[in-house]
């Protein structure tokens, strides 16, 4: 393989019916700005929430948080990477000391911990593996009412839920009698007059009540304020509120006025514990009409009573309740708030921790340094990357899998929905989701529908609320604005005196704007049209608005071609009046992930099976060679953009070096810019990043050109699978179930040839008897499993290595009895004696195999940072090539997924009428009851694309027509017609233009005509007469439509394919014959997936048991056997195989006595004597002996058997 990757880059043809309004934005910037937020925002908020820190007695001492800053990293993201390191910066904090007593004010620059930091990927590294921080979607802080019938009376009840960012929350609920209680925080229930009263004295009477909702409380039948006084007769004022809600809410010591006011303070009022947030106010005032400044984010008395009032008319029929699972109520909390509220933790525990250190500590003695204690702060940090729900381990498989899981929102985690509780509404799409949330993208399992994807263009605000763009439609402008030049008029345009300056219908050309410009200012109505100015709306913005879909009809000018256009506004979708839109959407693929618009002609696919599709593609391995599809959705280069594998220059310049480790860019000032490239670096996954650059020495190089390929990268698109040549059709029942057969080939030529890395590491320890040792000199080890060791005892690099074989040689101490006084004086005479170590030595493990790729060593005497007791540490990096194999799964981007289930040799294979074997054979009934039929149009078109030597660019909703697909159809008929196609499957042009167009001016066809794509329908008329002829039928003189019928009328009548239907007549490999009916055959693009058989293929013959049950462990992963379950004993005993099955149950299971001797009897060559007891039956007799049950074994002479020594057969037990 050459150094620089020099794929053939074929012409690139876009079927795009639209043209992009706007550029993808920054994939990565959910991550990014977020972060950078909560540096520059977020920590200077939590220490001024937090200052001043007060004693006790809030008159001798006062800590307040100043200035802070970020000191550089200690070590590069690719030191921490390769040394399992945290990338983290320190954090120092400006403190304020001021002892009030004297005046004297104390101040230090503290070292606050180091903090993890972002690279520039947008994930952290953490002990050198790569993490992501997922946003949350939680509900907004605010107020939500809710209807539920009662059981009883059958009346639609009110419920309000007060929700807070931080502190108490409020559940109000209406009974079946009318009474309106609230429930803080879970606790006991109060009514809300006492809420009420307790609030404010102003509302302590009874008829200050009645008064406050008489005008909302009128309803003859359900007077609900009277109703829930008459619930609590002894409270009739402020004090006797307070005290109830004392009781109610606090355990311990007796109520007093003072104490009341104090909890209730604390509960709902005081900053430091309550807060409705920005956003939260911000909802209540809109949703209540309250007129609180947005300023305050506390609870005030007035929001209580407009609460209570909006209850009485959600049960009085005169609100209506709010949508909990619309967008609107609901925020994305990105990394930076997640890390805020987690820093809020440990600040507020060093708050608790400094007040008592306060009381303990003089005036004197109290510095910033002898006050603070930063633990609490650090282990709140490593206890949210190290253990929270929303820190997850990277999904490093390919680029697209590392960008996805970045753009993810997760409504499980801390606040958040479980799995086990949320029900079917919560999981559902919804119709705010449109831009937003991809409907598409999300896991199939338990999971499905709480974790969801980011739109392509969707984007999260400072609030929290995820927003998605939209294009404005100009319906009216001023009338001395430049833009009415070239715009058509809705109205008369009439002058001071009446006089028409331009009339409604006709289009305003420069003299008329010229005119208009010189008349008093004035609104012109227009031709409604659509301009390039985007706004970004959130969910709730949106409702009010009707909004026209990206692919509606447009002239040059933006203006609408049709009268009516198809809108949504709100949950509705209709057609609509040109001039009563208000905005349209700026791309078809706004609606969706970056993963779901990677699938071509997705509007054609169930959406069950894109959602596997845009799932899978995730999954698949990058490849050695890997090849961009020929079908592509436009979409590739943008993710490879923003995947943070690809390097782009950073300046206009010249390359001056490339190498396969860096390439050097000499600006135009001459400065040079040196990009180091990875080379076969390890993911988390295992698989294998490997940086190939793109441009070549002497080259000019512009800013933002792509520098590398990488893995699943080509030609800075991404390639995560291979183009091949598939064939729609059953061979020999080996591709029943979905399996797929594929040719000998692609293992020959490494096309789905990918390759892993595995790391494994030991340590050197001290132990109690003495250190562990690194070394060569193993014992009761063979010289030839030594061979690859160097004098250290660890692996040569290139070494070729397999299950078993020894990695870093290792001894441990022994225990050793006490020596003797005659020992030890022999011992001090003949020196040492070979001391009691054992062999635990690194071993590849079982079912591995590769080549050694590197080794490192870390040792405390190199100061590298190891745990303790740790005082040497080697890693070794072992990388595997592994070719396609039977049991490899493979997947198309269609949700089309099978398994390998036969590699058959070439010749074998079906093969087209130039002898070209295809590559696979998927079953052609995989696509009817799956109604992936996108799958069949990228055959089509990919077929098209792989013979003519082009990339077929087909957006998704936006793409390419039946119409052309067929086009390119006919023209690929034509050319096996004029026998100009000559396949090589290495290259991805295969026809000779020259031939055919000889061969269409040879039957009086415009060969040019033919093979223009701009000319829509040409190639498909011209090859239906073509065909006809070749059916005896004449067509000479009929028009393009008759002769589409008359090929219709062929088809019905003779069952013979016309060319639109890209069928071919192939032949059976293994016997030269054709087959009965012509076959689908086209071009797909398909992929590896990371369920490699080679992982899962597992065999044992002896290896670990159970402690306790003395059984075979389960799993590959701990060598563990086949489980013979209930219904496989079920089976044997079906069959009456009864010596088997005792055999099954003891020896081979956990008869420990009777697998031991069955063993040894095998090795001497002699029969297997009878089993003994299975250890199940003795742990059952001891849990039995446990509950008071004397449980004895017997024989058959009624002696009593210990049942911890050795039985005999034919047992009884008594009971």
């Amino acid at each position: 393989m050459s150094l620089t990757s020099t794929p053939s880059t074929p012409v690139v043809r876009s079927f795009a019916r639209h043209p992009e309004v706007i550029d993808v934005p920054n994939l990565v910037r959910v991550q990014v700005e977020s972060f950078e937020w909560f540096k520059k925002e977020g920590l200077s908020k939590l220490f001024e929430e937090v200052s001043p820190i007060r004693d006790y007695t809030r008159n001798r001492l006062e800590l307040e948080f100043h200035d802070f800053e970020f000191d550089e990293p200690k070590h590069s993201v690719e030191e921490c990477l390769e040394r399992g390191l945290t990338y983290a910066a320190p954090l120092r904090v400006v403190v304020r000391l001021t002892i009030k007593e004297t005046g004297e004010i104390k101040e230090e620059r503290l070292f606050f911990g180091d903090f993890p930091l972002m690279t520039d990927a947008g994930t952290f590294i953490i002990s050198g593996a790569e993490r992501v921080v997922v946003s949350q979607l939680t509900r907004f802080p605010g107020v939500y009412f809710t209807l539920a019938r009662d059981p009883v009376s059958g009346r639609q009840l009110g419920f309000g839920k007060l929700v807070a960012e931080r502190g108490a929350w409020l559940d109000f609920d209406t009974s079946s009698r009318n009474v309106i209680s609230v429930r803080v925080s879970g606790k006991r229930k109060l009514t809300a007059t006492t809420l009420l009263r307790a609030v404010d004295p102003k509302y302590s009477t009874d008829e200050d009540l009645l008064n406050l909702f008489q005008d909302v409380d009128g309803a003859p039948d359900h007077q609900f304020i009277a109703s829930t006084i008459e619930r609590d007769p002894l409270i009739h004022d402020h004090a006797a509120a307070l005290v109830d809600i004392y009781r109610k809410l606090s355990s311990g010591e007796p109520p007093s006025l003072n104490s009341a006011k104090t909890l209730l303070n604390n509960f709902l009022f005081n900053p430091r514990r309550y807060s409705l947030g920005e956003v939260g106010r911000y909802k209540l005032n809109k949703k209540l009409g309250v007129e609180v400044p947005s300023d305050y984010l506390g609870l005030t008395p007035d929001d209580l009573v407009q609460i209570v009032r909006h209850i009485i008319l959600l049960n009085n029929g005169r609100e209506t309740q709010d949508d909990i699972d619309h967008l609107g109520n609901r925020r994305a909390q990105g990394v930076g708030f997640l890390l805020q509220n987690q820093f809020r933790v440990g600040l507020l525990r060093l708050e608790r921790a400094v007040k008592e250190r306060m009381s303990i500590l003089g005036s004197e003695a109290a510095t910033p340094s002898a006050l603070i204690n930063i633990r609490p702060v650090t282990a709140a940090i490593k206890e949210f990357f190290g253990r929270s729900q929303l820190s997850q381990f990277m999904d490093q498989t390919n680029p697209l899998a590392e960008l996805t899981h970045k753009r993810r929102l997760s409504a499980m985690g801390p606040g958040g929905l479980s799995r086990d509780r949320a029900g079917f509404e919560v999981r559902d799409v919804h119709h705010s989701h449109y831009g937003r949330l991809c409907p598409i993208e999300t896991p199939e399992g338990p999971n499905i529908g709480l974790i969801g994807t980011l739109a392509t263009y969707a984007s999260i605000n400072k609030f929290g609320f995820v927003e998605t763009p939209y294009r404005k439609v100009v319906r009216e402008l001023p009338s001395d604005s430049p833009e009415l030049v070239g715009r058509v008029l809705k109205q008369d345009v009439l002058d001071g005196d009446g006089k028409v300056v331009a009339s409604s219908g006709a289009r305003v050309t420069k003299n008329v704007a010229h005119a208009m410009a010189a008349l008093p200012s004035q609104q012109v109505k227009v031709a409604p049209y659509v301009t390039t100015e985007v706004r970004n709306l959130t969910a709730d913005e949106e409702e009010q608005y009707s909004i026209a879909e990206a692919n509606v009809r447009l002239n040059e000018r933006g203006e609408f071609l049709d009268d009516r256009v198809d809108v949504k506004r709100g949950s509705r979708y209709f057609s609509e009046a040109q001039d009563k839109v208000d905005l349209m959407d700026v791309s078809p693929k706004q609606i969706f992930s970056v993963s779901a618009a990677l699938i071509p002609f997705l509007e054609h696919d169930d959406a069950n099976r894109a959602l596997m599709g845009s799932n899978m593609q995730r999954q698949g391995v990058p490849l050695l060679r890997p090849e961009a599809p020929l079908v592509s959705t436009g979409m590739e280069a943008e993710v490879a953009r923003y995947s943070g594998q690809a390097l782009f220059s950073d300046c206009n310049g010249t390359a001056i070096s490339v190498t396969g480790s860096k390439i050097v860019i000499q600006d135009e000032m001459g400065d040079p810019h040196e990009f180091r490239l990875e080379r076969f670096v390890r993911t988390n996954q295992g698989t294998c990043i490997d940086q190939r650059p793109l441009v070549k020495k002497g080259e000019r190089v512009q800013k933002g050109q792509i520098l590398v390929d990488s893995s699943s990268l080509q030609g800075g698109q991404l390639a995560l699978g291979r183009n091949v040549v598939c064939a729609f059709m059953s061979w020999r029942g080996y591709n029943y179930e979905d399996a797929i057969i594929v040719s000998e080939r692609l293992v020959k030529d490494d096309v789905y040839t990918s390759i892993h890395i595995e790391k494994y590491e030991t340590q050197e320890r001290s132990t109690k008897l003495g250190p562990e040792e690194i070394t060569r000199d193993i014992p009761n080890v063979s010289e030839d499993s030594l061979g690859n060791l160097d004098d250290e005892g660890i692996v040569r690099v290139g070494a070729e290595v397999k299950a078993g074989d020894i990695l870093v040689g290792k001894i441990t101490p022994k225990g050793e009895t006490e020596p003797s006084t005659e020992e030890k004086l022999l011992r001090a005479i003949f020196g040492e004696k070979v001391r009691d170590v054992k062999d635990s030595s690194l071993r590849m493990p079982p079912g591995a195999r590769g080549r050694v790729l590197s080794t490192r060593v870390f040792s405390r005497d190199n100061h590298d940072e190891l745990p303790a007791g740790v005082n040497r540490l080697v890693r070794v990096w072992v990388v595997q090539r592994r070719k396609l194999s039977i049991g490899d799964k493979m997947s198309g981007r269609h949700g089309n997924k099978g398994v390998v289930s036969i590699v058959l040799p070439e010749e074998d294979m079906p093969f087209l009428p130039d002898g070209t074997p295809v590559d696979i054979v998927l079953n052609p009934l995989g696509v009817p009851s799956r109604m992936n039929i996108g799958q069949v149009l990228e055959s089509h078109l990919g077929w098209a694309a792989r013979l003519f030597g082009f990339r077929a660019v087909t957006p998704i909703f936006g793409g390419a027509e039946t119409v052309q697909i067929e086009d390119e159809l006919c023209r690929v008929w034509m050319a096996w017609q004029a026998e100009a196609v000559n396949i090589d499957p290495r290259v991805t042009n295969s026809v000779d233009n020259e031939i055919l167009s000889d061969w269409l001016s040879e039957k009086g066809f415009d060969s040019e005509a033919i093979m223009d794509p701009g000319k829509v329908g040409v190639a498909k008329h011209a090859a239906l007469r073509l065909w006809l002829e070749t059916q005896k039928v004449d067509a000479s003189g009929a028009s393009d439509e008759d002769v589409a019928k008359m090929a219709k009328k062929v088809y019905e009548e003779r069952r013979v394919y016309p060319p639109t239907f890209g069928k071919m007549s192939i032949r059976d490999g293994k016997t030269g014959e054709p087959f009965d009916q012509p076959v689908t055959i086209g071009g797909v693009y398909m992929m590896k997936l990371i369920h490699l058989v080679e992982d899962k293929v597992h065999a044992r013959s002896t290896g670990p048991y159970s402690l306790i049950t003395q059984q075979p462990l389960g799993g590959k992963a701990q060598f563990g056997g086949q489980r013979f379950g209930e219904m496989e004993v079920w089976a044997l005993e079906g069959y009456g195989a009864a010596h088997t099955l005792q055999e099954m149950l003891t020896v081979k299971s956990d008869d420990i006595v009777g697998r031991a001797r069955a063993y040894e009897s095998i090795i001497k060559n002699e029969d297997v004597q009878s089993p003994s007891i299975p250890e199940a039956c003795k742990v059952l007799f001891m849990e039995l002996r446990a509950m008071g049950f004397a449980v004895e074994l017997l024989n058959e002479e009624e002696e009593r058997i210990n049942i911890t020594g050795e039985a005999k057969p034919r047992l009884k037990s008594k009971l």
